[in-house]
């Protein structure tokens, strides 16, 4: 395997967002290192028979080292007492217990957030401050991370170590393959509204759903005294409001969108684009959420229960409107927040 350093590429750029010397370079993708033995670990990555799989899950790893550390977490040697969740490393685990405890001796003098650990409370204080001193060498596209960075990076060495054992589709990230199983080979719904029964794949979809009942609103603008439940709403109103920002304007209808992505999936509709297609009909579509809603005609599976009556639906909006006439007939009062 060749080595490549830094003289040999005449190149004295280097990514030191910390000043740090990295002689070896990777010569697949450019990325550098302090130690020839960094470079030598780095570089089992491009070569697909050195992995090491899991023969507990999906996960592969560069080195025999990496696998050990991971088989803690499917064994009892590091598990937590209070939920039975196994970590890697002891101090993974002691991190953890300071969940259950519920101590959060670390608090942001900005804003009053609260961590268990110093290091979060570091990397919180960046979001404040607007500080990115990881930058990737490649793009120059800097992050608040370190992890940011690494998982950034794959973008370039277009690295997917992560492979589906169902229909061998590969991913950068373990959470990607994860959440892939669950939207398309699985029908569960593990999380579940408290107060409407909906259902939803993720966690983190249902803590933003719940803001619709909770009435919470989280973000706040730094001008006045306004307050929103989603991300996407105070930017657009620090947009309209205070002009900060950037709007993304449709070149064709000049329709204004709040990020680059939201204007690519409307830029679809003008340019008859469908890059979704189902795979158990001919039939296409301009967007994922457009996809996902037409596949539930192919199957029985209805994802959604009223929580007065415990009727199953097969979309959002059946539910919405079957639980709000359920609740005038049993004569409810109160608010109703949808």
């Amino acid at each position: 395997m060749e080595i490549k350093t830094e003289a040999d590429g005449n190149d004295n750029t280097g990514p030191a967002y910390d000043g740090k010397l990295r002689p070896y370079v990777c010569t697949v993708c450019d990325k550098r290192f302090t130690l020839k033995h960094n470079l030598w670990n780095h570089m089992s990555r491009h070569t697909e028979d050195n992995w090491y799989s899991c023969t507990q899950c999906e996960k592969r790893f560069h080195s025999q080292s990496s696998l050990c550390s991971h088989m803690n977490v499917h064994g009892s040697k590091y598990k937590c007492t209070e939920c039975g969740k196994c970590f890697k490393h002891n101090r993974d685990l002691m991190r953890h217990k300071l969940i259950h405890s519920g101590e959060r001796p670390f608090e942001c003098s900005v804003c009053g957030k609260r961590f268990t650990l110093s290091a979060h409370l570091a990397v919180h204080s960046r979001i404040h401050s607007g500080e990115k001193p990881y930058k990737c060498h490649v793009c120059d596209k800097a992050f608040n991370r370190s992890g940011d960075l690494n998982t950034h990076m794959r973008v370039h060495t277009q690295e997917r170590p992560y492979k589906c054992s169902l229909c061998n589709k590969c991913f950068s990230h373990s959470s990607s393959l994860q959440i892939h199983k669950r939207h398309i080979h699985s029908n569960r719904r593990p999380y579940q509204c408290p107060y409407c029964g909906m259902e939803f794949k993720t966690s983190n979809l249902l803590k933003l759903h719940v803001r619709i009942h909770t009435d919470a609103k989280p973000y706040s603008c730094r001008h006045c005294s306004d307050r929103f439940r989603w991300l996407g709403q105070l930017k657009r109103h620090l947009l309209k409001s205070h002009n900060e920002g950037t709007w993304f304007t449709c070149d064709v209808c000049e329709e204004k969108f709040v990020t680059r992505r939201q204007l690519q999936r409307h830029s679809f509709q003008h340019e008859g684009v469908k890059p979704y297609v189902c795979c158990d009909c001919p039939k296409r579509f301009c967007t994922a959420a457009g996809l996902k809603s037409h596949q539930l005609v192919h199957t029985d599976y209805k994802k959604f229960c009223c929580v007065l009556c415990c009727k199953d639906f097969k979309y959002k909006n059946s539910v919405v409107r079957h639980f709000k006439r359920c609740y005038e007939k049993l004569g409810c009062s109160g608010p109703f927040l949808f």
